[in-house]
């Protein structure tokens, strides 16, 4: 019988407008990396073009606290107040199921959780912005949320920021060009593919 499959993991963290969206994306046109896009669940309702399946599985508030209770997360949490994300063990199953390696664009709590479900198998990536000015005009330039919602962001940057030390690398996102190459290298150097 075939051993199974047991891909990496690469989690990309950081506080929202730092660009971890963006390297994320960038990294799954590599196709030399073999990577698919962990999508995450959440209790929240789709926004703007978003598909379920697609950009989140969207559950009830029930919905996901019963897969709470049936021990289906590897992590979840309340993100914003009210608004709860998740990744079911499920979607790290189906992906490596195909040969793939994981991606991730995550939050720093669960980032860290993956981290430490998968020590070995996993790279835990922050995406650190210029400052906390360069986030606010970077969200507010996306034009998808209200005043009330940035703010709630912005506040809860620096606890985030401040989570940085505790994962295995730090990109700074100062010149995108520079941060997507960043990304490649610490992507390519962990997969072991010979540059």
């Amino acid at each position: 019988m075939a051993k199974e499959f047991k891909g990496k993991l690469f989690v990309f963290s950081a506080p929202s407008g730092s660009g971890k969206t963006t390297i994320v994306r960038h990294l799954l046109k590599q196709e030399q990396f073999d990577l698919e896009f962990s999508i995450s669940a959440t209790s929240r309702a789709p926004r703007g073009k978003e598909k379920d399946g697609v950009d989140y599985y969207f559950l009830s508030r029930d919905e996901f606290f019963q897969k709470v209770k049936n021990d289906e997360f590897l992590e979840w949490e309340e993100v914003y107040s009210e608004n709860f994300y998740g990744t079911l063990k499920t979607e790290v199953e189906r992906i490596w199921a195909k040969g793939k390696h994981v991606i991730f664009d995550i939050d720093v709590t669960g980032g860290l959780r993956i981290k430490r479900k998968f020590p070995e198998e996993t790279l835990a990536v922050f995406v650190k912005p210029p400052d906390i000015n360069e986030l606010l005009r970077r969200l507010k330039n996306r034009g998808e949320e209200t005043d009330k919602k940035i703010a709630a962001r912005i506040a809860k940057a620096p606890v985030e920021l401040a989570t940085a030390p505790q994962f295995d690398k730090i990109i700074k996102n100062y010149d995108l060009e520079v941060a997507l190459k960043d990304a490649e290298n610490l992507v390519s150097d962990f997969i072991g593919l010979t540059s």
